[in-house]
């Protein structure tokens, strides 16, 4: 039997010492940041919608369609304020779209 010894060269004696780093402060130029969590584009829509009074029209996933103005708003819901008719808290998880009334006709009628 053959005695067979590895042979490792010390890491010294591998790499050459190179020239220090600079001290990095700060993200990498190279890499992209991440884009940001929230861009409050949802927040400036409503706030638009609420301050103008403008007549909207919610469609919910069942198809059903409520006309009315947005008062209120959370993360979670909206509260549409209608003329003749109770006001509503709706969740934005059952609701399909949003789009101000009367718009349909300028976009060529609807579904």
């Amino acid at each position: 039997m053959v005695n067979r010894r590895m042979f490792r060269p010390g890491f010294p004696d591998v790499k050459e010492p190179s020239a220090p780093r600079p001290p990095h402060n700060g993200p990498v130029p190279s890499k992209k940041p991440a884009p940001p969590e929230t861009t409050h584009a949802e927040n400036f829509y409503w706030v638009k919608q609420m301050q103008s009074h403008t007549p909207m029209a919610v469609i919910l996933e069942d198809g059903e369609v409520l006309r009315g103005t947005v008062e209120w708003y959370d993360r979670d819901c909206i509260k549409l304020t209608r003329q003749g008719s109770p006001n509503l808290l709706i969740f934005k998880r059952v609701i399909k779209y949003v789009y101000k009334d009367g718009e349909e006709s300028a976009q060529g009628g609807e579904e």
